[in-house]
């Protein structure tokens, strides 16, 4: 493995759209005992289930620390790799490199720098330094040369693209005072278009109500197809996510994407507001004394945060009365695959979903 210092977009690598065909996923095992509640648990099940669904149609690698490689092992299926690997938490979207591709089919990663949400401004945890070495073991593993932009914050999940030019981010996360505050919004623009190869960055103001991520896109929209978005919606205007949702469709809906296409928006419903229970918090450990989640808390619930595999889309459900409604939606949209729903309440509590704790890694033709 290379650590490389150029400029991905001039040595002609690209980010191709996550409907775009993977050789894989990677997915990192939970076990911080103050994100994932009762030792985890019920959270290892549903990161099991939603491995297995990924595993139908593309290899999917785990990376599990020492003391939790046996029991990921025991757990999952022999036809999922286990990898011993640590880090600091379970989110492989927003650690794990950003893989790119050129027209002949090589593979490179990108090596963002990573301060869990914020640092010391208003990261959820501290410190993050086992997570900001995983993206470098990854491509050790797959072999994969790498570009260094760890002076850079950026999360996985904090950007989409279209494979064509597009990005589409929130101004809530990206111009956030906890990740690159030095930077203007069109330097922060320049740098994302130069390493994820792209021509045009649309802007959307917010995210998901209460989403601790300050806002990550991929809870709000996504790209489903060239020219096609999924943006999670909200019709109750006493819900806070009703204006959020609408600016966000207002903005969308004047927009082209870099090939100058208007955009065809799929609304996705909401599930109805997800709190905390107190029973799920006494089962959390305090963060430096303090508790990490609270009784009644909301939760930033979207079916938005979904992944696209190979032969499926692995979609959340919350067992709400909107989960079938979200299914079928989804499932218009992507005719050629199956759509696979899976509860998926006890990845929420640890504060992200499906698409979070999933990273994918493009086919190559090498």
């Amino acid at each position: 493995m290379k650590i490389l210092s150029s400029v991905p977009k001039n040595d002609g690598f690209f980010m191709p759209a996550e409907f775009e065909k993977h050789y894989g996923c990677i997915i990192i095992w939970p076990e911080r005992a103050d994100s994932w509640q009762y030792g985890a648990v019920m959270a290892r099940k549903a990161f099991t289930e939603v491995a297995k669904a990924i595993a139908q149609s593309e290899k999917v690698t785990v990376l599990a620390s020492d003391a939790a490689y046996d029991t990921a092992r025991e757990m999952l299926p022999d036809y999922i790799r286990v990898v011993e690997m640590t880090s600091n938490d379970s989110w492989a979207r927003d650690y794990a490199p950003t893989f790119l591709k050129n027209k002949k089919g090589i593979i490179r990663g990108v090596d963002w720098g990573f301060n869990a949400w914020g640092g010391l401004v208003d990261g959820l945890y501290f410190p993050w330094d086992k997570d900001n070495r995983i993206a470098r073991k990854i491509c050790d593993l797959y072999e994969t040369d790498i570009y260094n932009v760890r002076d850079f914050i950026l999360e996985g999940g904090s950007f989409h693209v279209d494979g064509q030019g597009t990005v589409i981010t929130t101004e809530a996360c990206l111009l956030s005072r906890g990740r690159n505050p030095e930077m203007t919004k069109n330097e922060i623009e320049e740098k994302l278009k130069n390493y994820i190869g792209a021509e045009k960055v649309i802007w959307l103001k917010r995210g998901i109500y209460n989403d601790e991520t300050n806002e990550h896109i991929d809870n709000i929209c996504a790209f489903a197809a060239p020219g096609e978005v999924v943006l999670a919606w909200c019709d109750d205007k006493n819900d806070p996510q009703y204006e959020m949702s609408k600016e966000c469709l207002d903005i969308l809906e004047k927009e082209t994407d870099a090939k100058g296409r208007k955009f065809k928006i799929y609304k996705i419903p909401q599930p109805q507001p997800v709190f905390m229970t107190d029973y799920e918090c006494e089962g959390l450990i305090n963060f430096n004394g303090e508790p990490t989640r609270t009784g009644g808390e909301r939760l930033a619930a979207s079916y938005v945060n979904f992944y696209i595999s190979n032969g499926a889309v692995i979609i959340p459900g919350f067992n709400d009365e909107n989960d079938v409604k979200a299914k079928n939606i989804f499932q218009n949209i992507f005719k050629d695959r199956e759509v696979i729903q899976i509860y998926a309440r006890d990845i929420l509590i640890g504060g992200g979903n499906i698409h979070c704790i999933t990273q994918q890694i493009p086919i190559s033709k090498q």
